[in-house]
């Protein structure tokens, strides 16, 4: 049976087509009665999108019941990162999870694509403070002095997971969650991700096209409202393991 569109309500003026409905539903990697977690596709707003589409944030009202709030989201990704994003559906489970967050009890995990090769040393800590930096309608981080008036501290860790020719697969684990964090850490050791022209990655690898920023949210591991440590996964989109097995790094 066809999902049915939602309705236009009063509070958000929202209304989602059948295909939209359908297409966050399939997103879906786990769901029990306090969470849901989706495989966020590059190129989805989170939130605050400006081009005429719905983000993330107002797809999630395909899952709302009647007379009921949508999920509520519990991080954010780039728009152009794929990968595991976390929401809550009651507001409870919201509250638990969001201080979790601020407590900084969520472990995530990255997959990235970097170039020109592996880092040196291949495994290690960025320990780089970074500054927000605007220009024009766009917002930009850069590296800068601990004693900056602007500076907020930020620490990544990463693993070498493969090299090849002109470049190398990343494992990399965020201590804190500033934003552009990976992409400007790896970036200021001279391993920008592939695809990231902002930051001056690559778009083209070994004579292979880049069609996006090469970064995966792979994993999270966070206190479940429930009880107990939940550890959730998703799975590499197409488009990065079609390119990693072109690298032959898959």
């Amino acid at each position: 049976m066809s999902p049915r569109p939602a309705r236009r309500t009063q509070e958000t003026g929202i209304k989602l087509s059948a295909d939209e409905i359908a297409f966050v539903r399939s997103l879906v990697i786990y769901e029990d009665p306090d969470i849901l977690a989706l495989n966020k596709p590059s190129g989805l707003s989170s939130q605050g999108g400006r081009a005429q589409v719905h983000t993330l944030d107002e797809l999630l009202w395909a899952f709302a019941r009647p007379g009921k709030a949508r999920p509520r989201l519990i991080h954010r990704l780039d728009r152009d990162t794929s990968g595991v994003i976390l929401t809550a559906k009651t507001k409870p489970a919201a509250g638990f999870l969001g201080k979790a967050m601020m407590a900084r009890k969520f472990a995530k995990t990255y997959r990235a694509i970097v170039t020109p090769g592996a880092p040196q040393p291949p495994q290690g800590v960025i320990e780089a403070p970074l500054r927000r930096d605007e220009i024009g309608r766009e917002a930009y981080m850069r590296v800068c002095p601990p004693d900056h008036a602007d500076a907020e501290a930020a620490r990544t860790r990463y693993r070498t997971l493969g090299e090849a020719s002109g470049a190398a697969l990343l494992e990399l684990d965020p201590e804190t969650g500033r934003m552009h964090q990976l992409r400007v850490h790896l970036a200021s050791i001279g391993r920008p991700i592939a695809g990231d022209p902002r930051y001056g990655g690559a778009l083209v690898v070994a004579g292979h096209p880049v069609p996006r920023l090469m970064l995966h949210a792979a994993a999270l591991i966070f206190p479940h409202p429930g009880g107990g440590l939940k550890r959730l996964e998703a799975p590499v989109p197409a488009d990065m393991a079609q390119l990693l097995a072109a690298l032959k790094l898959g």
